[in-house]
């Protein structure tokens, strides 16, 4: 059972990003990332938390945005659809859901480290929440396979049931699904990340089983009900690596499709997260080009028991960035019954410096919420 406690820097996330299962033409149009950042940036000048806009003070800041897409009216309506959200919610609990926010303290701390800026405002989720701080292996690749690419990604995902490395893809026809399903059928364990139609997976029989035991947690940025969208599709590869240790590509188009451009965006952009590519058997000329363009040979078989310390090794020797985390680290919210108050903790092990002071207060909204009964739950302080 879930517990839809948020914070109020939470809601106010959800308010002015979240589509709520509509079209996001509708208008208000709800905030992209980069306007969700810009407007962060100018809540941190001011001292303020994403939270204080829900009150008299933070509403006084919207006004001196000097920002054409971020004027006054488009984020004063964003945040009265206190009722929607209410509603919203509690279907989105009802079936099993959870909502992570860029403000929660158990939020994907790889994801603020590896991506930074291009960290997404708002996860959804079902599964375990935990395994998305356990990092792994990436396995991806493109949507027509051979028979002897399915039996190698199989091979390579019951090797990482065996060793303890969690397996994190895209859920997509081909080498993504063969991933997933093969390490869960050897007992292990998966992070998929979705770019389209996550309550419709959370509830598909080939994961219903893993999820109730833990062994699967499927994650989305995108609306649980957003339908097939190409540019999605591409956006989500970032979050696949980013939620990674490294990375296994196992076939490649080359110069074109999600495979080859996720891996070439890594390749270039997030040096920190290595990638590898197969090399045995029949090899697609896209593996040879990212080799090329810096990818590592993925270790030959047989593994012999040691791929993790082979993986580790690489990964050892590869330039991390351990600092620069957002800085916007804030409110924790009570994500399942499952998350204990140490738990949440042990998680949020972010460093203090340059964060601001944390919130204590949070409010629980229940589908008879009001956007004038919304405001007044929040009790903001007006200095932190």
């Amino acid at each position: 059972m879930l517990n839809h406690v948020l914070s109020p820097d939470a809601q106010v996330i959800l308010l002015l990003c979240a589509s709520f299962g509509q079209n996001r033409n509708i208008q208000p149009q709800p905030l992209t990332l980069s306007e969700y950042n810009r407007l962060a940036k100018v809540l941190i000048e001011n001292q303020l938390r994403p939270g204080d806009l829900l009150s008299a003070k933070g509403l006084n800041i919207l006004t001196k945005i000097n920002d054409e897409k971020l004027n006054y009216e488009r984020l004063v309506a964003l945040l009265e659809r206190g009722g929607i959200l209410a509603i919203t919610l509690e279907k989105w609990v009802n079936q099993g859901l959870w909502i992570i926010t860029r403000s929660d303290k158990n939020y994907p701390i790889k994801l603020k480290r590896n991506l930074q800026h291009l960290a997404p405002a708002i996860i959804y989720g079902v599964g375990n929440v935990e395994l998305l701080e356990k990092g792994g292996l990436a396995i991806v690749g493109s949507r027509d396979i051979n028979e002897e690419e399915i039996e190698y990604t199989k091979r390579v995902g019951k090797v990482c049931a065996s060793q303890g490395i969690n397996v994190i893809s895209g859920g997509a026809k081909g080498i993504d699904k063969e991933a997933m399903l093969g390490t869960l059928e050897a007992g292990g364990t998966v992070v998929g990340v979705f770019a389209d139609s996550l309550n419709k997976a959370s509830v598909s029989k080939k994961y219903r089983d893993s999820i109730r035991d833990g062994k699967l947690t499927l994650i989305s940025t995108y609306d649980p009900n957003a339908g097939f969208n190409v540019g999605n599709a591409m956006g989500r590869n970032k979050y696949i690596y980013a939620l990674s240790d490294y990375a296994l590509v196992v076939s490649s188009s080359l110069n074109k499709g999600g495979t080859w451009a996720g891996a070439t965006e890594v390749l270039k952009k997030y040096q920190k997260i290595p990638v590898f590519v197969k090399v045995e058997g029949k090899v697609k000329e896209g593996n040879q080009a990212l080799l090329d363009r810096g990818g590592k040979s993925f270790p030959r078989e047989p593994w012999n028991g040691n791929l993790k310390e082979l993986l580790s090794v690489s990964k050892s020797q590869s330039n991390l960035l351990e600092n620069n985390l957002l800085p916007e680290s804030e409110t924790p919210v009570n994500i399942s019954a499952k998350t204990t108050q140490s738990e949440s903790k042990t998680q949020s092990n972010l460093p203090e410096k340059n964060l601001l002071t944390e919130l204590e207060n949070s409010v629980n909204i229940s589908p008879k919420t009001t956007p004038s009964k919304f405001k007044s739950q929040s009790n903001l302080p007006e200095n932190n």
